[in-house]
């Protein structure tokens, strides 16, 4: 008798659950509440971890086709003194290969047509999964960081916290040939290659939540941002054309007890939101997709599901309280030299991957 899977949420770790879980021989329907994939996006980084699950998917290739491989990046200081570089030799040295960034819109695009057509149910938001309950094998919570799969299991004591920072994303009309990040006094802008003539940027303030600025979002970053080290001040100057985006920056706290209630599972930012500091949250829901389909791909669906949480629980939550102390050194408003040197230790020890 095949079993069947209702996936709340389409986006990457949604998508990459029902992937293997199709292999695996189950029925799988994936609500997503948007109307249709997104056509705009920054690029991620996926990294030979991540790539390794995609791999045992079959959709390994085509996500790296859709991408390019990182070469090089650093952390700089606003004048473009190095912080620390990101040696991408030494990943790809240990893991076979280097990290490759993926626009968004392009991985999601790879994921969703690795599926049959009709599996995602575009516009179906699912605001009360009880009925799914009832009428699948199992419910799979993968809305993203305000989750409501997450909300009906847990309440609002597992909920979201602001970490102090609003960040701006967008992409510019610009080349480059180094990514990486340049860190100020409660201030940070990264940039990353998409592809030729594409970049990829963020900026990041640390703020009041919900702040009002008094000024323009664009002259507020070139008041902060406008006299660091190039490229900085020319991305700035495409802010028009950038289709940027901006919003607060959250982290799931405390941490959950159980990413399993019943016969509902949470992975990727519904189950361990967390701040995008070490580039992991699109790599830990492949991942969490990746490993929950293979514990579901036989045997008893409970047992399953129990596995899954032991496999996956405790990495993905210390990912996220690192993740969380990335951000604090980040962010810090004073004792810059101790911050860069803590940088520069923990780097010595390798990145994750």
């Amino acid at each position: 008798m095949t079993r069947t899977a209702a996936v709340v949420g389409g986006g990457i770790g949604g998508l990459t659950t029902a992937i293997g879980l199709r292999a695996a021989g189950w029925q799988v329907t994936v609500y997503e509440r948007g109307q249709a994939l997104p056509t705009t996006g920054t690029g991620l980084g996926i990294w030979p971890s991540a790539l390794r699950a995609l791999d045992g998917l079959g959709v390994g290739p085509a996500v790296r086709a859709a991408g390019r491989p990182q070469e090089n990046g650093a952390i700089r200081r606003p004048d473009g003194r190095p912080i620390v570089a990101l040696d991408m030799d030494r990943i790809r040295a240990r893991h076979g290969e280097p990290v490759h960034l993926v626009p968004r819109p392009a991985l999601l695009r790879v994921l969703h047509d690795a599926l049959p057509s009709g599996t995602v149910r575009f516009d179906t938001p699912v605001d009360d999964v009880t009925g799914l309950r009832a009428e699948h094998d199992v419910v799979i919570g993968a809305d993203g960081i305000g989750s409501r799969v997450r909300a009906a299991l847990f309440g609002d004591r597992h909920g979201l916290r602001y970490v102090g920072a609003t960040v701006w994303r967008g992409t510019a009309d610009l080349d480059i040939s180094t990514g990486g990040e340049t860190w100020g006094s409660g201030a940070r802008f990264g940039v990353t290659p998409q592809g030729p003539g594409r970049t990829n940027w963020y900026a990041v303030l640390t703020v009041p939540e919900h702040h009002r600025l008094s000024r323009p979002d664009a002259d507020e970053l070139r008041r902060h941002f406008g006299d660091w080290h190039d490229p900085i001040p020319a991305v700035l100057d495409r802010y028009a054309t950038s289709n940027v985006i901006r919003h607060d920056l959250h982290h799931l706290a405390p941490a959950l007890p159980s990413y399993v209630r019943g016969n509902v599972a949470l992975l990727g930012d519904a189950a361990h939101a967390m701040t995008p500091d070490l580039g992991q949250g699109a790599c830990q829901a492949i991942i969490d997709g990746a490993v929950l389909a293979g514990c579901l791909g036989g045997g008893e669906v409970a047992e399953g599901l129990r596995a899954y949480d032991r496999q996956r629980r405790r990495p993905t939550q210390r990912m996220a309280a690192a993740s969380l102390m990335v951000n604090r050194l980040a962010q810090a408003r004073r004792w810059h030299l101790a911050r860069d040197l803590v940088m520069r230790l923990a780097l010595s020890f390798g990145p994750p991957a």
